[in-house]
């Protein structure tokens, strides 16, 4: 059976990273830099996460000149939404194995 969308481990931490500021817009250098995950791991992740319109995204020009523009990334809505609810969902499932361990039988 194929795991549900959107909750590996690594779309967690970058989730949690836009999370952290939803209303800002974070460079995909930055996130990478946060969640500890390599570029080829994390831009597949946000065009998914934009595809499924969890991100909206845009190019901003560098503030160095002579460089090209750069990508930046943030929350919609929908997204903020979906995060937070991933996210205490993951904290419900956490909590339920702590209790199963401290209540099962050693």
């Amino acid at each position: 059976m194929p795991r549900p969308p959107n909750r590996s481990p690594q779309t967690q931490l970058a989730l949690s990273a836009l999370l952290a500021e939803p209303a800002d817009w974070q460079y995909g250098y930055d996130l990478s830099k946060q969640t500890g995950l390599q570029s080829g791991t994390l831009y597949p992740l946000l065009i998914r996460l934009a595809d499924q319109g969890w991100l909206e995204t845009e190019w901003r020009p560098s503030e160095i000149l002579g460089r090209p523009p750069r990508h930046v990334y943030r929350l919609t809505a929908e997204g903020i939404a979906a995060a937070r609810g991933l996210a205490a969902d993951r904290r419900h499932r956490a909590s339920r194995r702590a209790l199963s361990k401290a209540t099962s039988p050693t």
